[in-house]
């Protein structure tokens, strides 16, 4: 009876389990934890702003960087970490709505903007800046139609003005359309919908009668301009746990994106089969015919990879900075998993802004102690002795060089006065976070890595290293990198277009069941294609492969980052020296990000075949 109830109970978890992937593959942006907000009718309800963004300048601003009217008294939201990391500035606008109570026209206030402010604002509507509102946490969305004339989607944000026949047109008055649900009680709304429409009305007031003439701004002359909207309210049909539907349906073309994904998996698949095959077949023949001949011949004269079982593991050049190169990538593994299941989860979602970033930095130093450890345990390994010199560089090497970075790409920001630079408080706030928490976790990790065994080897090293023979061009380092890059690259870059399309184009990324399949799918080809490159190696007689083999599992970086440059040349039109800038440095940091990552699943899985295929053998 106790084993019936354990294996009911376990069969429930499977269900579970298997019910949760499949609702997070079509749900994942919803937040359980988060209650819809009931209004009462009459209520009234500010509208507040995030930021104004273009995908042209990478560059986004506060919305009181605009010359718009401002609200009577100015209120600065606070913004969590991922919110302040990506230049969001919740502040509240002019704009304000009563609970299912239209209003017709409203007249804001009129603004009178002098040349350079004109000129200004020309700037912004040439590069094509949106502006983002929210109300009751929903992003504002205009509605277009696709190219065909048979879907309609949306937009985030609404523009600033327009530019028609070389004329710079200025958007001044926004109809607001609201969709409302009603509540689970009698006279409750809960806001489902929020949309708007711009026009550009000239004049002494934006609520002038109707005209075919628009508001022209000229470069170098001041003009009055009039703000005004209107509110319309309707009753929608969408449940408020599926408002967000209407901006994720926009985001992508799911089709493609299915048929894109289910094509790449189906190659990486077969090729990461037929290299398995290939090896298993191969090191069974070698490990036979070695083994044979021994015991047939104790005159045998050893050769190919055999012939290293006294210097294969012998430590490393520069055992401090692999490990702690091995340390942080093992830490950035484990938290873009934690970040992929809890994003699939639906615990990070469009809906809670800035939550992916600030998780993904958060668990990062939380992690530490995972890098530190396996970190530790490796050093242990090669038999170091300076084990706290080791742990700091673990600690510091990888985010002393992306703080580096970002604090120099900051200045550019900070020099564009753009909301996406760090304000000093956050930086100083995150160094000691940093110090604080992932420092002596890292340290923590490290000791108890090093403390324990280190891994064992089946052979013994010899005293005197064995001269290595001339390699061909084609296995050194370089050439293995770029060879070796291309398997695991494939497994990703069709993913790695909606994640850049996500990054650098507004999007929004929803699909993480993919993205899991991809990271699993990605780490078995890491994995797969350095251990090919190793054994090739061995087998030419260069026992020299610690190293070598996190270079040819980091290979994939550099596919990313020539990725990046493709997606540049292909897909974006960024203008601006500061914003082509910010561009490349980031995609910089990420490829670096990605390689660390990928060259740590190299080099485990490459120790891991050493020591299982010279444990299979005979020797002396």
């Amino acid at each position: 009876q106790h084993y019936f109830i354990q294996s009911n109970l376990r069969h429930s978890m499977m269900k579970v389990i298997l019910f949760t992937f499949i609702f997070s593959s079509v749900h994942s942006f919803y937040i359980p934890l988060i209650a819809p907000v009931e209004y009462n009718k009459g209520q009234t309800i500010e509208i507040k702003s995030t930021q104004v963004d273009s995908v042209h300048t990478e560059l986004p601003y506060s919305y009181r960087h605009l010359h718009y009217c401002l609200p009577a008294k100015e209120i600065n939201y606070a913004e969590n970490l991922g919110e302040v990391l990506h230049g969001s500035r919740i502040v509240n606008t002019a704009y304000t709505v009563t609970v299912n109570e239209p209003t017709d026209c409203k007249e804001v206030c009129k603004v009178t903007l002098e040349a350079k402010q004109v000129d200004q604002m020309m700037d912004l509507i040439k590069k094509d800046y949106d502006v983002h509102l929210i109300l009751d946490n929903l992003p504002v969305a205009r509605k277009y139609t696709s190219p065909d004339g048979k879907i309609e989607l949306y937009h985030r944000g609404h523009k600033i003005g327009q530019i028609y026949n070389d004329k710079t047109y200025l958007f001044n008055f926004f109809k607001f359309k609201i969709r409302y649900h009603r509540g689970s009680t009698p006279g409750k709304y809960r806001i489902v919908g929020f949309e708007v429409e711009s026009s550009s009305v000239p004049g002494k007031s934006a609520c002038a009668a109707p005209t075919t003439e628009a508001l022209e701004l000229h470069k170098g002359t001041s003009v009055t301009v009039s703000y005004g909207y209107s509110v319309t309210w309707e009753e929608g049909t969408v449940a408020w746990a599926s408002r967000w539907d209407t901006y994720l349906t926009s985001a992508t073309n799911s089709q493609i994106h299915w048929f894109s994904i289910i094509n790449s998996l189906i190659i990486v698949l077969f090729l990461s089969g037929l290299l398995a095959m290939i090896m298993v077949r191969a090191l069974r023949r070698d490990i036979a015919a070695y083994n044979l001949d021994e015991e047939m011949d104790e005159t045998y004269e050893e050769s190919g990879w055999k012939l290293l079982h006294g210097d294969v593991m012998r430590p490393p050049n520069y055992t401090t900075p692999l490990v702690a190169l091995i340390g942080s990538g093992v830490q950035l593994g484990a938290t873009a998993l934690a970040c992929i299941v809890l994003s699939m989860l639906g615990m990070l979602s469009p809906a809670s802004r800035g939550s992916l970033i600030g998780a993904g930095v958060s668990l990062f130093f939380f992690f530490g102690v995972i890098g530190g450890y396996y970190s530790g345990r490796m050093y242990r390994t090669f038999k170091g002795m300076k084990w706290k010199r080791a742990a700091f560089l673990t600690a510091t090497m990888y985010p002393g060089l992306i703080s580096s970075a970002c604090f120099i790409l900051n200045f550019f920001l900070w020099h564009a006065k753009s909301s996406g630079a760090v304000p000093f408080g956050y930086m100083c706030a995150l160094l000691a976070f940093w110090v604080c928490v992932s420092l002596p976790l890292v340290f923590i990790g490290f000791f108890f890595g090093f403390r324990k065994q280190p891994y064992e080897y089946s052979v013994r090293t010899n005293k005197i290293p064995r001269p290595i023979p001339t390699q061909l061009w084609y296995m050194r380092t370089f050439p293995s990198m770029m060879l070796a890059g291309v398997l695991p690259f494939g497994a990703v870059f069709i993913e790695l277009y909606f994640i850049f399309s996500a990054i650098w184009e507004n999007q929004i990324y929803t699909l993480f069941s993919f993205l899991f399949l991809v990271y699993v799918i990605l780490v078995i080809c890491c994995a797969e294609i350095a251990v090919v490159i190793v054994y090739f190696q061995l087998c030419s007689e260069n026992y020299r492969w610690w190293w070598k083999s996190f270079f040819v599992g980091g290979g994939t970086g550099l596919y990313v980052f020539l990725y990046g440059v493709f997606f540049y040349c292909t897909k974006l039109d960024i203008v601006g020296f500061t914003s082509n800038v910010l561009y490349f440095g980031y995609t910089a940091l990420m490829a670096i990000t990605f390689g660390l990552f990928t060259g740590s699943v190299g080099f485990f899985a490459s120790f891991n075949f050493v020591r299982y295929v010279y444990s299979a053998v005979k020797t002396d």
